[in-house]
């Protein structure tokens, strides 16, 4: 009996997008040759030291990057500590990957591994921790939402231990307080706004967390927040679906009597913190910058980087007795993507003449 030839048969898989954007990623960062990141370009006078990594956190597909799990968010107390939010897949992954830990690293900054890692958490796992600010000096202020971004909260962090201080399940029937709130940040009232991205809006909550005003302001996709001297800051996605993606997005300046100005449009905010003077420093990621943002709404280049090293989030450390001692006042902490490698970081610390860098930038013709 004669065979006949069969025709090769084609097989084809179809992924999920974020399961697509997954291998996509690993097959990228194949290609990532195991280097540091080189230092960014600064002013006359400024220094850069890695100040916190990590080893053993990569996969061969990043051939030893060094670095620790992805980190979004940070925050510095009175005393100088550093608190890190260790990111869950905000916007691919399954369930089991939303839950992320918030490492405290002391003055002085530290080297982890997977075995030193748990030295450093603190406080339980929760979904999707953003590390919002501290509020008087000590306590931590974390925002998280379910994977839905239909219900959010705000917490309290002291010594580890964290308290509900609004938002959360609604008795039913009642719409949420959040939903997905993401910056945070205290006045010396002890009151708090919070920027809700999924709402468009930016609350003000007193001390316990009681709603004083549900519209502070209303934007696109707002998610950071910062007090100036005589303003509030807020850094919105407008147009970028996710905080990775370009924008444009939008600074405002909402003024004491609630008058909202729009300051910048174009980068998507990745972090920013009020520097001395009360000038406004933003992490460009997209960009592969730091700036500062003038009065006028002008960008100042502070710090530039390049072959894929970009600037993710960023703090000032409060000048106090205590961080004095520890010699980090005024410096500059920067959460760095190293060659594009965005699933491992590492915190950067910048020190040097940020007084006259702002004074400078003042001075300069435009």
């Amino acid at each position: 009996m004669a065979l006949r030839a069969s025709r090769p048969r084609a097989f084809i898989v179809v992924m999920r997008p974020a399961l697509l954007l997954r291998v996509l990623v690993v097959a990228m960062l194949a290609l990532v040759p195991a280097a540091a990141a080189a230092p960014p370009t600064l002013p006359p006078g400024f220094t850069t030291e890695v100040y916190v990594t990590g080893d053993g956190y990569t996969a061969d597909a990043w051939r030893g990057l060094p670095g620790i799990p992805s980190t979004g968010t940070m925050a510095v107390d009175a005393d100088g500590v550093l608190y890190l939010a260790r990111s869950g897949r905000r916007y691919t992954g399954g369930e089991s990957e939303d839950l992320g830990r918030v490492y405290r690293i002391p003055p002085g900054g530290a080297r982890l591994t997977p075995q030193s890692e748990p030295r450093y958490l603190i406080g339980p796992p929760l979904p999707n921790p953003q590390v919002a600010s501290v509020r008087g000096g000590r306590e931590l202020l974390i925002t998280t939402f379910d994977r839905d971004r239909t219900v959010g909260v705000l917490y309290r962090m002291l010594s580890g231990r964290a308290e509900l201080l609004a938002g959360g399940t609604p008795p039913r029937g009642t719409p949420p307080l959040l939903k997905q709130p993401e910056g945070a940040v205290a006045d010396a009232g002890g009151n708090v706004y919070v920027a809700d991205r999924a709402q468009g809006v930016v609350l003000r909550l007193n001390p316990q967390g009681e709603v004083l005003d549900p519209r502070v302001v209303s934007v696109g996709r707002p998610r950071l927040v910062a007090l100036g001297p005589e303003q509030l800051w807020v850094a919105a996605d407008g147009t970028a679906e996710a905080p990775w993606q370009r924008g444009p997005g939008e600074i405002w300046q909402v003024s004491p009597d609630g008058k909202a100005t729009l300051m910048l449009t174009g980068p998507v905010a990745a972090g920013m913190s009020v520097g001395p003077a009360g000038r406004l420093f933003v992490a460009d990621r997209q960009g592969g910058e730091i700036f500062l943002l003038a009065p006028d709404g002008k960008k100042l280049e502070f710090a530039r980087f390049a072959e894929g090293d970009a600037p993710r989030a960023l703090a000032f450390v409060p000048a106090t007795p205590e961080t004095r001692r520890a010699g980090i006042a005024g410096d500059l902490l920067v959460v760095t993507v190293s060659r594009g490698a965005w699933p491992v970081n590492e915190v950067v610390r910048v020190s040097g003449p940020f007084e006259r860098f702002v004074q400078d930038g003042a001075a300069s013709p435009r």
